[in-house]
């Protein structure tokens, strides 16, 4: 049985750093996380935490943390549990997950504890660009601005995560009134489970090789990279492209009544006919 997605506990993290990239050195001096579920904040945590280096004078500039504040915070051997403890039944989300998750696993490494993985982890980021594409930038203030918040981006973890959930309720809201409802259908669009999407996307694709070898068409629902609305099509498949990092269904579309391409992992739905 299939997940709705308002059903699924989702943690939204952020994390504050010394620096930019923890392959440098750079270590995490905060953390926070909020639960909720559907339209309901379950719960909230934060926490600063020492990291036994200075702080970048870019970071001070940023997110304000001075080396005092954290003389006496928790080291992140103290933090890491809480913070582990307080997420672990949930779906993991965050505004450029790839950035925080890669702090997130490089301390979970530097104390000896298995990275993140093999679990659902979503980037919201990723979440205002597939959904607001035309926006001219994608800064969470920026789209928070956007939507209608008037809160500002004060780069401490959980003010952010609280300005990061109420663009997460919009963007949610914006695929219901799309049609999608599917916790796994969410996932397939927006997390950062690489294996797990290679998976889906291996299948599409060979599903669509399948019709082209067959001479098949397909019913595909997709969600457009210009504009992101929801439409479905019949397409005539002709062959899959391989371009610019990506995988495309190039293809006849009986709803424009031309050759168009598609790109795969914008496939919400896809039957053979």
């Amino acid at each position: 049985m299939h997940r709705a997605i308002e059903d699924v506990e989702f943690a939204i993290v952020d994390t504050e750093t010394t620096g930019l990239n923890p392959a440098c050195g750079d270590r995490v001096i905060e953390l926070a996380a909020l639960k909720c579920r559907g339209t309901q904040k379950l719960a909230t945590f934060q926490t600063l935490v020492n990291p036994r280096r200075e702080v970048s004078p870019g970071a001070f500039a940023v997110n304000r943390i001075s080396q005092e504040m954290l003389r006496d915070a928790p080291p992140i051997e103290e933090a890491m549990p809480g913070f582990l403890d307080f997420v672990k039944e949930s779906c993991i989300c965050s505004y450029n997950m790839p950035f925080d998750l890669g702090f997130l696993n490089s301390e979970l490494r530097l104390i000896g504890k298995q990275p993140l993985a093999d679990r659902p982890a979503v980037d919201i980021l990723t979440m205002s660009r597939r959904l607001l594409p035309g926006l001219p930038r994608h800064a969470l203030w920026f789209v928070a601005q956007h939507l209608g918040f008037s809160a500002e981006q004060k780069h401490r973890a959980l003010s952010d995560v609280e300005l990061t959930w109420a663009v997460f309720m919009r963007l949610a809201g914006m695929l219901r009134e799309k049609g999608i409802h599917d916790f796994k259908t969410f996932l397939r669009l927006f997390s950062l489970n690489f294996s797990a999407l290679e998976d889906v996307q291996n299948q599409k694709i060979a599903e669509i090789q399948e019709a082209i070898d067959l001479g098949a068409r397909l019913r595909i629902k997709y969600l457009s990279t210009t504009d992101a609305q929801m439409t479905r099509r019949e397409v005539i498949p002709r062959e899959i492209r391989r371009q610019d990092r990506g995988v495309y269904l190039v293809g006849f579309c009986c709803l424009r009544n031309e050759e168009r391409t598609f790109k795969i992992d914008h496939i919400v739905e896809l039957e053979a006919l």
